[in-house]
């Protein structure tokens, strides 16, 4: 595919400062391409995807997805520290669950990009 260039150089001042106004400060960008980096591994997806539907504990993930509890639990820490589950004990068991509907709706979302033509 080929990328299509501006055929001479002209700056459009009054687009620039509306970017310019508009853009978020670095660490704010920084934080949110952080964030889409969790999104960026199938195992992290596919665990989501089970807590879409029930709050199920370390031994349940590691069932439903093949998967030893340590291989799970390094990606559950992993969607923890980016607050996207979120975790209460019950007896000797840890249950996860989605931190919010926020986490549905960057997935659904995802998913209808993939299916637009």
């Amino acid at each position: 595919m080929e990328i299509e260039c501006c055929e001479s150089l002209e700056v459009h001042e009054d687009l620039l400062k509306i970017v310019n106004d508009t853009m978020p400060e670095e660490n704010e960008l920084y934080d949110l391409a952080e964030l889409f980096k969790v999104f960026g591994d199938s195992t992290r997806i596919r665990i989501l995807f089970v807590l879409f539907e029930t709050e199920v504990c370390v031994c349940d993930l590691a069932q439903a997805l093949n998967m030893t509890q340590s291989a799970i639990s390094h990606q559950l820490r992993i969607l923890k520290q980016n607050k996207l589950v979120k975790n209460r004990r019950e007896g000797k068991s840890i249950f996860y669950s989605l931190a919010d509907d926020h986490v549905r709706t960057i997935i659904a979302q995802g998913r209808e990009h993939l299916t637009e033509e």
